[in-house]
């Protein structure tokens, strides 16, 4: 695909791989639209990238309809959309889980993405045409002791994800799943692993989202893992 020009909205976009995504992207020309929830700090990164920015909570329908109608009245089309908003909390047993915060990461996890696919269908489906990535992680393919609830979170995005292109395909849009292993961003200020010093930078799994989406048939199933020492 050729990137310039095009119009891609990220979720998530101020920090993290977001921010990466909306700096790799800006250098291909792209027009790229960034939304969050946190004012001061989109404002910031989008003046920073020279990008457009919309502030939106993604686990609110109304919001992220707001972000979908912006970009439509603005620029006319949406060719891309990213579901990159994701939050995490602290691992551990099973036992010891603060199901409040749990039923809030499902909030942004899967409704949050259920909400930007939403929109971009809407948008996408007059022109035949257009592409949904969705973010999910290596965490949504396989279970792992004290990740129970962040790998439920993304399970359940991996299977909407998958009904999601079912439903997508006869309408002539594709439907991009990355599954990015560990990234050093601020995902992990709460609780840094041992080894967090060997994550991968996210401008490197950025580069490899993008890279992906140039080839003449990206793939659909896209993982990116840390490389083996």
């Amino acid at each position: 695909m050729e990137l310039k020009d095009k119009v891609v909205v990220i979720t998530g976009g101020s920090k993290g791989l977001g921010k990466a995504l909306a700096d790799v992207l800006t250098q291909e020309g792209v027009k790229v639209i960034i939304g969050a929830r946190k004012k001061e700090e989109l404002e910031k990164v989008a003046s920073e990238l020279g990008v457009d920015e919309f502030l939106s909570d993604v686990t609110k329908e109304t919001e992220v309809e707001s972000l979908a109608k912006h970009v439509l009245d603005k620029y006319g089309e949406i060719d891309i959309w990213i579901n990159n908003a994701g939050v995490r909390i602290p691992h551990g047993p099973v036992e010891e889980l603060n199901m409040e915060r749990f039923r809030g990461m499902v909030e942004v996890n899967l409704f949050g993405l259920a909400n930007g696919s939403k929109s971009a269908m809407k948008a996408m489906k007059s022109n035949r045409e257009g592409v949904i990535i969705n973010i999910l992680s290596t965490s949504a393919l396989d279970g792992r002791p004290n990740l129970s609830a962040y790998a439920a979170s993304k399970f359940a995005a991996l299977g909407f994800s998958k009904s999601l292109r079912a439903e997508a395909e006869p309408e002539g849009i594709r439907v991009i799943n990355v599954y990015p292993g560990g990234m050093r961003t601020n995902f992990f200020d709460e609780q840094k692993p041992d080894d967090y010093k060997d994550y991968m930078d996210p401008k490197i799994v950025a580069e490899t989202v993008v890279a992906n989406l140039e080839k003449n048939k990206p793939e659909e199933e896209l993982i990116i893992k840390r490389p083996k020492k």
